[in-house]
């Protein structure tokens, strides 16, 4: 009876994982591997695209140390490259999804949290936040690049999954050299 009990949580958890948008935001669709919906995929990259530019552009701003400033002018000009990358994919091959104008909710909260910040904790949580939001971009395209609805968009995702997974290691990079 428990073995049942547990299998039918695990069905009903993965069910909702495929069916729920919010399920891809808790990491329930990360945790268990499952692809994203187009929808979620397009949206997430998006708003994580949006987030390295503008935190990035912030980091810019507050005069930082010249490997973050290096980081921060790569993440600005790559991002927006693969924003105009993603939307222009989207609109040549009619893919039936909205892109967000705005980040999605905890992007925002994350960057306001982050303006608030000056000086060495500013730069911490920068580099924590770039740290964190390319390992959790590199796990979205590389599971859209798996298991993906849209062929188009499962190819732009393998092809771009290298580009941010180099962004993560220069991230977990530019916090080993401050951590000197």
């Amino acid at each position: 009876m428990k073995k049942f009990a547990i299998m039918t949580a695990f069905a009903l958890l993965g069910g909702a994982a495929l069916a729920e948008t919010p399920s891809e935001k808790i990491g329930v669709n990360s945790a268990l591997g499952i692809a994203p919906t187009t929808q979620d995929f397009v949206t997430e990259a998006a708003s994580a695209g949006q987030f390295e530019i503008v935190s990035s552009q912030l980091a810019q701003d507050r005069d930082p140390d010249q490997a973050t400033k290096s980081f921060a002018q790569q993440m600005i000009a790559d991002h927006q490259k693969l924003d105009s990358e993603l939307k222009g994919l989207v609109k040549s091959k009619a893919i039936n999804v909205t892109i967000p104008d705005a980040m999605v909710s905890s992007d925002q909260s994350t960057l306001d949290a982050l303006k608030t910040l000056n000086g060495a904790d500013f730069d911490k949580q920068y580099r924590d936040d770039q740290y964190s939001g390319h390992k959790s971009v590199v796990s979205l395209f590389q599971r859209y690049a798996k298991g993906g609805e849209n062929a188009d968009l499962k190819q732009w995702a393998q092809q771009t999954a290298p580009m941010l997974e180099h962004h993560l290691q220069m991230a977990r990079d530019l916090d080993k050299q401050a951590t000197k």
